[in-house]
């Protein structure tokens, strides 16, 4: 009898070790898993974090072509003779100014300029009607009316003095400054 009492003893024995290696497996196991998806987790934060970064630097870049390609194009917007239509190369300046202006707040002034010919008043109406129509197209391209203020000096701040044609070309002109 001793013998059994020994084994049962030896049975509980084993069977309690076995019980707390299985709670202690089980202990561990959650931790494990645990431990497994706070990796996981901090895994995803750690790639969505690198893509805000990256798309930050795209953005960035393209903010930067976009500043240097509007810098290249110019921000003055030279006219024609008694003319407030954009000329072709005016139009692909504007359109450089405005991919940048579509992806900022800026707010700009369009200051019309006009050679000395003429009665200062009809210069001063010429030099109003050129910035309202680089207004009217960087409107029509998506840019808020409410961002663009306009304003005619007519003949009065020319960039070249003197007559003929090369100074009046250059003073029949719109410039864009930033607010």
């Amino acid at each position: 009898m001793k013998h059994f009492t020994i084994a049962s003893k030896a049975m509980a024995l084993l069977f309690s070790a076995a019980l707390l290696v299985a709670c202690a497996g089980s202990d561990t196991k959650e931790e494990d898993e645990a431990a497994a998806a706070a990796a996981a987790a901090a895994a995803s934060a750690s790639a969505a974090q690198a893509a805000q970064a990256a798309q930050g630097a795209a953005v960035s870049a393209e903010m930067v072509a976009l500043e240097e390609a509007a810098a290249s194009a110019g921000t003055v917007f030279y006219f024609e003779y008694d003319s407030a239509s954009l000329t072709p190369e005016a139009l692909d300046a504007l359109n450089a100014n405005i991919a940048l202006l579509l992806r900022n707040t800026a707010n700009v002034r369009l200051e019309g300029h006009t050679d000395e010919r003429g009665t200062r008043e009809y210069n001063l109406a010429l030099g109003e009607g050129r910035a309202n129509s680089v207004r009217d197209y960087m409107v029509a391209s998506g840019i808020s009316g409410s961002r663009i203020e306009t304003i005619s000096y007519g003949e009065e701040r020319p960039v070249a003095y003197g007559t003929g044609e090369v100074n009046w070309s250059e003073n029949r002109r719109v410039e864009l400054k930033p607010q």
